[in-house]
């Protein structure tokens, strides 16, 4: 009963309904936790993209550039470069070409 607290009218009153509620909200907690990984892997790999094509590549071939010339960085930390800092970004793109 105190995690139903602050549902709804019988959601928070009734021991059955409140039970329920409570967990298909855990349940959904659970899912939606794993969801928000895929979803932000997906909005960093789209602004790598987004970035790279601006520069003439396309995003597989990036990634296997820096994998090839051993820089890691993560996708996060490569989307957080392509959006907020551009010179740093296009220092990356050339040392993975140089390689």
């Amino acid at each position: 009963m105190q995690a139903a607290k602050g549902n709804y009218m019988s959601r928070s009153r009734r021991y059955r309904v409140a039970r329920e509620t409570v967990e298909r909200g855990w349940a959904y907690a659970f899912a939606h936790r794993k969801i928000k990984k895929r979803d932000f892997r997906r909005l960093w790999i789209t602004r790598i993209n987004a970035a790279v094509r601006e520069r003439g590549l396309s995003y597989s071939k990036f990634m296997d550039m820096i994998h090839k010339a051993n820089i890691d960085l993560d996708r996060k930390v490569l989307a957080y470069l392509a959006v907020e800092d551009p010179q740093a970004f296009d220092r990356i793109i050339e040392a993975a070409k140089a390689n």
